[in-house]
């Protein structure tokens, strides 16, 4: 409640790109201060329950919640967000080069749709930078994700280049590493979701994640993260690409150029839509893969995720992770409680006694 009647209306008065840097410098400042963490821990931290914890691509998580890629690009406030309550974080986009991105403003917010705006572009440190911070880290409470994409510079028919450079980079310190090829705002790069720029770009990448694992004798994975914009025919072949490249996982969806269901003047601002108009597409998504996969291969789903019921409706249609972003914005850091109390409410009402046997429920 203190983030929903006291901070929210002052960070909502303020540009929004202003108010993210105050957020992300305020965690890692607040993680620094002796009792910091203890204290974030006792505000918005969810106690571990075994009906809820799982385990995927060999990593341990404690929530099926998640941090989705976007709000902590630089890996500037792992240690905060790793103690309020989420299973797992995404830190990135990261390209092999630091970017200033695309011209501000270039974050809009949506009030009566709960829903954002965003045309970034990528704007990042680079991957050295985000090494460093990842390096830095003396303990790791949850698993951290490394998103992944390619310099606004790069043509298309290089960018694999720029994707194992961030392997290469950052193959130490990140737990796995997603392929981001369905952002909006660089320009092309959702050309890479298709045909055979997508076979080759995931070969590629493939191939670099078994050397590197093979060398160190790990079993690092690799998921590819998805549009929402594409046609049942265009999903189908993207689907079948993945799943034949030895790709690990799909996440499902990123941000929508679709505007159905918004209503805000800012629906007219170019750039990708997250927030609830994009919870039914995302979901709808979710449920397709999963039958196009026969439940064969892991669904993360992201997209719209303000309450239980709407993670819980994800996990149904076939995701086995769930990832939030604006529902934070939106709700505050003590959605994650919420979210927790919620799914094992539901969880009962189904009479499941744990997670896994919710994944892909609507289809059994």
């Amino acid at each position: 409640m203190l983030y929903r009647t006291i901070a929210k209306p002052i960070f909502f008065k303020m540009d929004p790109e202003q108010a993210h840097h105050l957020v992300i410098g305020g965690m890692s400042k607040a993680a620094k201060v002796p009792g910091g963490l203890a204290l974030m821990r006792g505000m918005y931290g969810v106690k571990p329950d075994p009906a809820l914890q799982s385990s995927l691509f060999g990593l341990n998580f404690d929530s099926p919640i998640g941090l989705a890629a976007g709000l902590d690009k630089n890996a500037e406030a792992v240690r905060g967000f790793s103690n309020i309550g989420f299973g797992f974080m995404e830190v990135g986009t990261v390209t092999p080069q630091g970017q200033p991105g695309n011209d501000k403003p270039r974050m809009f917010r949506l009030p009566p749709d709960e829903a954002l705006i965003n045309r970034m572009g990528f704007n990042n440190e680079g991957a050295d930078a985000m090494c460093a911070r990842l390096s830095s880290l003396t303990a790791r409470p949850i698993p951290i994700w490394v998103n992944i994409g390619k310099n606004k510079v790069t043509p298309n028919e290089e960018a694999h280049e720029d994707y194992l450079k961030c392997i290469r980079a950052l193959y130490d310190v990140a737990d796995l590493f997603v392929v981001n090829i369905s952002s909006p705002n660089t320009p092309d790069l959702r050309n890479l979701q298709h045909g055979d720029e997508l076979k080759a770009l995931l070969q590629a990448v493939v191939t670099e994640m078994n050397e590197q694992n093979s060398a160190r004798g790990t079993g690092k994975a690799v998921l590819v993260k998805i549009a929402p914009d594409v046609s049942d025919s265009e999903l189908e072949h993207m689907t079948e690409t993945i799943v034949n490249s030895g790709v690990s996982g799909i996440i499902a969806t990123n941000t929508t150029l679709s505007r159905m269901g918004a209503s805000h003047v800012h629906r007219l601002e170019n750039g990708g839509l997250s927030g609830k108009p994009l919870t039914e597409r995302s979901t709808e998504v979710i449920s397709q893969v999963y039958q196009m996969t026969n439940g064969t291969i892991p669904i993360i789903g992201s997209g719209g995720v303000f309450t239980a019921e709407d993670a819980y409706r994800k996990i149904r249609a076939g995701a086995s992770l769930v990832e939030i972003y604006t529902g934070l914005i939106y709700r505050g850091p003590g959605i994650n409680r919420e979210l927790a109390s919620g799914l094992k409410r539901l969880l009962a009402l189904d009479g499941f006694r744990h997670i896994s046997e919710a994944v892909g429920a609507n289809h059994r």
